[in-house]
C-alpha cells in the first residue's frame, strides 16, 4: 500500500452460486435444488430463491424436501463445475483491479485500492459489479470496506459501503455472525447477549478472550482494522509463448526453419517444467511490411520433443509467403494437457512405437484435418454391429485387440435376405439359395450361435426378435455368415469371411 493511499477491500458473496450456475444453462420456473450424497443420503447442496421461499434450506434430506414441496424440480450438483466457474468469475474481475483473490467457495475479494476513480469512484464501481452480475443471472452481496472481514460482513449482511477510515459505524448494527465466527461460538454469544458487533465491540475484551480463546478478538481486530489481513490474488495461468526478433529480415524456409527450432527448444523447456503437452501450435510470421502469416500444428497427441515437432512445420513454413522478409518468429502452444514425466521402456533395449503412429496421424491431419481420421475400438456388446466404436483417431487410444466369444466375418454389412431351398426349416442352413444374383449350394455349416437384442435399446434392425447365426461355406469357395430368425422365420446374409 502507497503512503497516503487508504486501501479499500471489496467483497463479493454468491449466496447461489451453483444453482445460478446450473439455471443459465437450463432454466426452469419454479422451485429448484442441487443434490449431493452426503453421509450416505441425499441432501439439498444449493437451491433457488422460489426454493427457500418454500421452506427448504441446504443440508435438508432430498426425500424431505420432496415431500414437504411435491413441485421440487432437481438435478445432481457439479462441485467441480462450480469452482471452474467461480476461477472464471475471478478472471473476470480483473477488469476493476488487478488483485482478485477467492474467499471461500462462493466469494471473491477484490483489492481496489487506487483503482475506483477509474470506474467513476466507488458507488459506481459498486453499481456497476451488481448490474453486471445481475444481467448475468447471478445473486451477490457486496461491501466495501477498508479491511477484508469489514467487506465480508458488509457483503453477507446486506451489502453497503463503509466510510474510509473507520468501519465501526457500519458495522455497529450487524450480527456477530458477520465476523466469519463458527455457528457454536456465535450461538454462545449471543446467550451472553452480545448479538451485535457494536456490542461486542463494547464488551471487556478480557473475559472474552478467556472465554472463547483469541480466535474471536482477532476476527474484530481484522474487521475493524487493528490487525491486518491481506488479500492473495490468484496466480496467473502460465503463458507457453515465446517470441524471437531478427535483426536481419530473412525468407528462405530453412532460415525460417532454424529460428522455429529455437524458438521449441525454449517452449518445450517451459513445457516440460510443468510437466504439460501442447495439443496446438500457432507459429506467427510477421514480415517487414507488418503484415503477418500464421502456421498452425494440430498435433495426434500431447508432445514436448521439439525434434519430433519440428518436422511437421515444414509443409506449413514452405506455404507460407514470407513477402519482403520476415523479422520476428512468434510461436504460442494455444492448447496444453497434462503430460506427466513417464517410462519410455520397461526392459533394456525396449521402445514405444506408439509415437511414430501419432506423427503420421499428425502429417495426415494437416492435410485432411484431424476430425477426418478416425479408429475402431472394441465395444462391450454381443450384437455384431455394435461391437465397435469409430473414434477420432487423436482423441482416442488403441484399447487392444477385439475378443469374441466366436469368429466373426471380416466383411459385415447390413442383412440382406435369401430365398434358399432344402435345409431342416430354421434348424439348418438351406442347402442351395440365391444370394446377390448367385446361385450358391452349401458344402459346411457350423452353429448355431444364438444372440438375443438388448432389450434396454430400441433398435428396429432387431424387431425379428432372436438370431441364430451360422457360418456356411459354400461349394462355389465363398464363406458367409447366415442367421435365422426363428420368431418370423426368415434367412440372411450379414457378412463374409476371408
Amino acid at each position: 500500500m502507497f503512503d497516503g493511499i487508504q486501501k479499500r477491500i471489496v467483497s463479493m458473496w454468491f449466496p447461489r452460486l451453483a444453482s445460478d450456475r446450473a439455471l443459465r444453462a437450463h432454466p426452469v420456473a419454479g422451485p429448484f435444488a442441487l443434490t449431493l450424497r452426503e453421509r450416505n443420503a441425499e441432501r439439498i447442496h444449493c437451491l433457488n430463491a422460489e426454493a427457500e421461499a418454500a421452506g427448504l434450506h441446504r443440508g435438508m434430506p432430498f426425500a424431505d424436501a420432496r415431500a414437504f414441496c411435491p413441485e421440487l424440480q432437481s438435478r445432481p450438483a457439479d462441485p467441480r463445475g462450480d469452482a471452474r466457474m467461480l476461477a472464471t468469475l475471478a478472471r473476470w474481475a480483473g477488469r476493476y483491479c488487478p488483485w482478485v483473490g477467492l474467499e471461500g467457495q462462493d466469494g471473491l475479494v477484490l483489492d481496489i485500492t487506487g483503482a475506483a476513480h477509474l470506474m467513476g469512484g466507488e458507488a459506481a464501481l459498486m453499481t456497476d459489479l451488481g448490474a453486471r452480475m445481475e444481467r448475468a443471472g447471478f445473486a451477490v452481496g457486496l461491501g466495501l470496506a477498508d479491511t477484508r472481514g469489514a467487506a465480508w460482513a458488509l457483503a453477507h449482511a446486506g451489502g453497503g459501503i463503509a466510510a474510509p477510515g473507520d468501519p465501526g459505524p457500519a458495522l455497529a448494527g450487524l450480527p456477530v455472525a458477520a465476523l466469519r465466527l463458527d455457528p457454536d461460538t456465535v450461538t454462545a454469544l449471543q446467550r451472553l447477549g452480545l448479538r451485535r458487533i457494536g456490542e461486542l465491540e463494547a464488551a471487556a475484551r478480557g473475559p472474552l478472550a478467556r472465554r472463547f480463546g483469541a480466535g474471536v478478538m482477532a476476527r474484530l481486530d481484522q474487521a475493524m482494522g487493528r490487525q491486518g489481513e491481506s488479500v492473495t490474488p490468484l496466480p496467473a495461468p502460465p503463458h507457453y509463448g515465446i517470441r524471437l526478433s531478427l535483426p536481419e529480415p530473412i525468407g528462405r524456409v530453412e532460415d525460417v526453419m532454424a529460428g522455429t527450432a529455437r524458438l521449441l527448444e525454449a517452449l518445450c523447456a517451459k513445457l516440460a517444467a510443468r510437466e504439460a503437452g501442447a495439443r496446438r501450435l500457432c507459429l506467427t510470421l510477421r514480415r517487414v511490411d507488418r503484415g503477418s502469416q500464421q502456421v498452425e500444428l494440430r498435433l495426434a497427441a500431447p508432445l514436448r520433443d521439439a525434434a519430433r515437432i519440428l518436422p511437421l512445420f515444414r509443409r506449413g513454413v514452405e506455404a507460407a509467403d514470407a513477402g519482403f522478409g520476415i523479422d520476428q518468429l512468434r510461436l504460442e502452444a494455444t492448447q496444453v494437457e497434462p503430460l506427466p514425466a513417464r517410462q519410455l521402456a520397461t526392459r533394456a533395449g525396449g521402445r514405444q512405437d506408439g509415437g511414430r503412429l501419432d506423427d503420421l496421424i499428425t502429417r495426415i491431419g494437416t492435410r485432411i484435418g484431424l476430425e477426418n481420421i478416425h479408429r475402431f475400438l472394441p465395444a462391450d456388446s454381443h450384437i455384431p454391429e455394435r461391437g465397435f466404436l469409430i473414434a477420432p483417431a487423436a482423441w482416442s487410444r488403441p484399447q487392444g485387440a477385439w475378443a469374441p466369444p466366436r469368429p466373426r466375418p471380416l466383411r459385415l454389412f447390413a442383412p440382406e435376405p435369401i430365398a434358399g431351398q432344402g435345409g431342416g426349416q430354421g434348424r439348418r442352413p438351406p442347402t442351395r439359395f440365391q444370394w446377390r444374383r448367385l446361385s450358391l449350394s452349401t458344402a459346411r455349416a457350423t452353429g448355431p450361435e444364438r444372440i438375443a437384442p438388448e432389450w434396454w435399446l430400441d433398435d428396429e434392425a432387431w424387431a425379428r426378435g432372436l438370431r441364430d447365426y451360422w457360418r456356411v461355406e459354400t461349394h462355389q469357395g465363398r464363406r458367409l455368415w447366415l442367421f435365422h430368425t426363428p420368431q418370423v422365420p426368415g434367412w440372411f446374409v450379414q457378412g463374409e469371411f476371408a
